[in-house]
């Protein structure tokens, strides 16, 4: 385990400590403002942490440190304590214990943003500059009371994170997209493309992926579309995942690759790797940006091509948005049938114009109705996601692509989300069959595979077993 470091601590030329005012009388109580610390608090805190941070670089690192993960935090715990009982500050002992944890925080983790990534029900964080932290919690976005100190304070956080993957973001490179240890997906943005200061985003995943059960218990999807689902994953059905930022597509897609037999070979391509699937036999493939001197990327476009030449039973694409899209329908075309990605749009119709647009990045010439018949032949399933007024992430359609009819991909709703009103500020509603019959039955027998006609809202047929 290699020396844990820190930075040196700048000179703040802070003033001394303030001594506590007597305390008032009491008053009536009135509402406390979710105002960020006051600055003489924030300095004092910081002080403490500048003086703690001094003495452990001070310090030479016993060889007990490096088999033992809790020696600096304890260690900066006794050294909060030695330094306040050395200032003559008094404190009660959840005071002390605050700034423990607050020198623990932004010595060893990520400062104010440390109770947010340990809170599960948060899944988006959302820093703009320092003194507003939003986070979303049951799809519903909050502010925060928490703050940093100043922009210096959020790009040290910045850094903190991406500096074990290699990554750097300053006035050369003042974008950059990251993946922690966890797995949640960072993006941060620094001025002067930021006007209000470093802004940084993190998405969080559950520790655990979530399962269909989970799906269900939500109100995500019903078990009639689950199985339908499954089957046509079993049944190489190639399916697009679409869908409006923050729907969901990801967990979707995650699921769907649930299905996958155990014995196929499973090829996945992200721009950062949060596909977690559960098979033994995958190959997990991540984009790579350009160096500081604007080369060696490799893009999702390059880890396609590449992956068509993995003999992948499966190619799972975490989100096309390029040219990569022609690369993945002629994959669907040539024999790698069962194969998934997800696409930003807002419903499935959506969906087919944002293929055709970025089969169109793809730079090459190609006739508009070829584009179409490429994806009308590639494509057997869209599942539409949205996120309801309450918050909730739900399937609200599923359709299938049917062909051509003259230069217009066609297709036919197969599931409609019908909104049946609010109870208790919850959407109500449920997910109802067209009564159309799907063409991929046909395909699903060929494997084996059948659903009972009542899920389409028709009656027996001779698919019924």
């Amino acid at each position: 385990m290699a020396r844990l470091r820190f930075s040196r601590p700048e000179s703040t030329n802070l003033p001394e400590p303030v001594a506590p005012a007597p305390a008032p009388q009491p008053e009536a109580p009135s509402p406390a403002p979710r105002a960020p610390t006051p600055l003489v608090a924030a300095r004092e805190d910081r002080e403490l942490v500048a003086a703690v941070q001094a003495k452990l670089l001070a310090e030479p690192e016993p060889t007990s440190a490096r088999r033992d993960p809790d020696y600096f935090p304890r260690r900066i715990a006794a050294l909060v304590t030695e330094q306040l009982e050395g200032s003559g500050r008094i404190v009660s002992e959840r005071e002390r214990a605050r700034l423990i944890k607050f020198a623990q925080a932004e010595l060893l983790g990520l400062g104010p943003l440390e109770p947010f990534l340990h809170d599960d029900t948060v899944t988006e964080i959302m820093v703009n500059g320092p003194h507003q932290i939003w986070i979303e919690r049951n799809g519903k976005i909050e502010e925060t009371g928490a703050t940093f100190i100043d922009d210096e304070h959020v790009r040290r956080i910045i850094d903190r994170i991406i500096a074990p993957l290699g990554r750097r973001c300053d006035e050369t490179t003042p974008m950059v997209d990251a993946r922690l240890p966890d797995g949640s997906r960072l993006n941060a943005i620094i001025p002067p493309l930021c006007l209000n200061g470093p802004t940084l985003t993190i998405r969080k995943f559950f520790k655990q992926p979530l399962t269909v059960h989970d799906l269900i218990a939500r109100g995500s999807a019903s078990p009639e579309i689950m199985e339908l689902l499954r089957v046509c994953v079993q049944g190489r059905l190639n399916i697009i995942v679409s869908g409006g930022t923050g729907t969901g597509k990801t967990t979707i897609l995650n699921v769907l690759s649930s299905f996958i037999p155990p014995d196929e070979r499973i090829v996945t391509i992200e721009n950062a790797a949060e596909l977690r699937l559960q098979q033994r036999h995958v190959v997990t493939l991540e984009t790579r940006p350009p160096n500081i001197e604007g080369k060696g990327e490799v893009t999702i476009r390059d880890l396609v091509v590449n992956a068509l030449r993995m003999r992948p039973d499966r190619i799972v694409v975490g989100e096309c948005r390029a040219g990569e899209a022609l690369d993945m329908l002629q994959a669907m075309n040539t024999g790698h049938d069962g194969s998934m990605t997800t696409l930003h749009a807002n419903s499935p119709r959506d969906a087919i114009h944002r293929l055709e647009t970025m089969v169109l990045m793809a730079g090459l010439d190609l006739p508009q109705r070829a584009i179409r018949e490429q994806i009308a032949s590639a494509i057997n399933l869209i599942v539409q996601l949205d996120r309801l007024k309450d918050g909730s992430r739900k399937i609200t359609k599923i359709c299938e692509v049917t062909g051509m009819e003259g230069d217009v991909v066609t297709m036919s709703e197969l599931f409609v989300f019908q909104q049946q009103g609010m109870r208790d500020g919850q959407v109500v509603g449920r997910m109802v069959p067209t009564g159309i019959r799907p063409r991929f039955l046909e395909q699903l027998a060929s494997h084996d595979l059948y659903l009972p006609p009542h899920i389409f809202g028709f009656g027996a047929s001779r698919h019924e077993r």
